[in-house]
């Protein structure tokens, strides 16, 4: 897969991803777990098939100390036991903030609930930020052909700076 447009090499692109960068950096300033984030990115990284974030984000949650086992279960965490009910909620909200077109009512009232049990409301702003930054990199790589593997921990750091 070739890469169809470089974002950050255009005036336009640059200037929009400066402004990503701005908003990822108040959701990783949040009190939300750095883990947490990571997982919810990941889930929906592959739910939206976007090799780009995958890569990112296995690699961010591995430098940051996540074990490879739950890394590894996160495509099947209703079926694995390596995952706390907060972050169950956490990644519940993932996948139904995600799949909006696959379900008439989006995030159901159960998953909303069991989130506002395990998190304050700065924490549920943040899972909701989370949720849709991560969406919309999805899209910016997928469209462009952003391809994963190439991806090193820490790449973006300056930019939070």
């Amino acid at each position: 897969m070739e890469t169809r447009f470089n974002l950050f090499e255009n005036e336009i692109g640059g200037r929009f991803a400066k402004r990503f960068a701005g908003v990822a950096l108040v959701l990783q300033q949040s009190s939300l777990p750095k883990s947490t984030q990571e997982l919810m990115a990941l889930r929906a990284s592959q739910i939206n098939g976007c090799g780009h974030c995958i890569d990112m984000h296995t690699k961010e949650a591995t430098a940051a100390g996540e074990s490879a086992v739950r890394l590894h279960l996160v495509a099947a965490w209703r079926e694995s036991t390596v995952f706390t009910e907060a972050e169950r909620a956490a990644l519940a909200l993932a996948e139904e903030g995600t799949r909006l077109a696959d379900a008439h009512q989006g995030v159901s009232d159960e998953t909303w609930a069991q989130v506002r049990k395990h998190y304050d409301d700065d924490q549920i702003a943040s899972l909701v930020g989370t949720v849709a930054m991560i969406n919309a990199a999805n899209r910016l790589a997928v469209i462009t052909h952003q391809a994963g593997g190439s991806y090193e921990a820490g790449k973006f750091d300056a930019a939070f700076d």
